[in-house]
């Protein structure tokens, strides 16, 4: 084990979380089953190893997690199946995924969060985006878990040492992973445009980068199926066949990415980061973000900004 800072999250004797835990570099923040992950300053990225018993009840958060027991077995129960995360194996929890877990008695883990907002901006991760959408189990090929196991713990001997730029540096090995999970997944996905037309998916690429270049804006399907070249309903279809979500969800994800990322790193006005992230009205904004978050734009910007006030933020537990 590493001999760095962070402690594993405690759980009461009786097997239910706190709804607010304190750690050394931040909080872990419950509002019922949705979770808050805070990181420190001017990061974006968790990592807690642990190795004692545990359970946390089924909750949901935006980070992605990944775990990687050492020893023993970690147990993940989401979307209706079971996972005995074993030694030398890997799993990768989405976004937003709904998850409870269970470690026992002398099992040693790394447990990693991070926010999946910096890789999806890459102009080539929506090809990927269903993958990334379903949970990933690394345990029948064992090359690949070595090679990503490998990765990771570089990430995690950067997060520990903290350089400079040391939160870059454990993205860089994060998007190593992806890139090699995303080539392995695509060599072994059939065709994943269906069309008669057989679309080239550098016109789905150029599509994509035209919502992400335009998303400030008041487009809608109809405009980006005219840039693309294809009728409403054919680009409809393929799109989420390409993308794996439909334009109206990719659009929003999007929208909601920028505003969560304004509302953390700037003190800019909600009004302001309304229009900036391409919502009509502050009002849509805050219906649509608390539809997504769970909570109210403020409320976001109170929990995940820097340096969060113990006392200031009670309100929201």
């Amino acid at each position: 084990m590493k001999d760095g800072k962070d402690t594993a999250m405690t759980t009461r004797q009786d097997g239910r979380s706190e709804g607010r835990n304190k750690f050394p570099d931040g909080f872990r923040i419950l509002q019922g089953k949705q979770e808050y992950i805070t990181y420190l300053d001017h990061s974006s990225i968790r990592i807690w190893p642990s190795d004692t018993a545990a359970h946390f009840d089924q909750h949901t958060h935006s980070a992605i997690e990944i775990i990687m027991p050492q020893r023993g077995v970690s147990v993940y129960q989401m979307l209706d199946a079971v996972y005995r995360v074993q030694a030398g194996e890997i799993l990768i929890v989405p976004s937003g995924c709904p998850h409870e877990l269970t470690e026992y008695r002398d099992t040693i883990r790394y447990l990693l969060l991070f926010e999946p907002n910096p890789l999806l901006n890459l102009r080539d991760m929506p090809s990927i985006s269903a993958m990334m959408q379903q949970p990933i189990y690394l345990h029948d090929d064992p090359e690949t878990a070595k090679q990503v196991s490998d990765l990771l713990m570089q990430a995690v001997d950067c997060y520990f040492k903290k350089e400079p730029m040391w939160n870059t540096q454990c993205y860089s090995y994060l998007l190593q992973m992806y890139a090699l999970l995303g080539q392995k997944y695509m060599e072994g996905t059939p065709q994943r445009v269906v069309s008669q037309r057989n679309i080239d998916p550098a016109i789905m690429n150029s599509a994509i980068t035209y919502i992400n270049e335009h998303y400030m804006d008041d487009i809608s399907l109809e405009d980006v199926a005219v840039f693309a070249g294809f009728s409403k309903c054919y680009f409809s279809r393929t799109f989420k066949q390409f993308s794996g979500v439909s334009f109206l969800e990719y659009l929003t994800r999007k929208r909601l990415n920028v505003a969560s990322d304004l509302l953390v790193r700037t003190n800019q006005p909600i009004h302001e980061v309304a229009k900036k992230s391409g919502f009509g009205s502050t009002a849509t904004f805050n219906r649509v973000f608390r539809d997504h978050k769970n909570c109210t734009p403020s409320q976001y910007r109170a929990i995940y900004s820097m340096g969060v006030d113990p006392e200031k933020d009670k309100m929201l537990l």
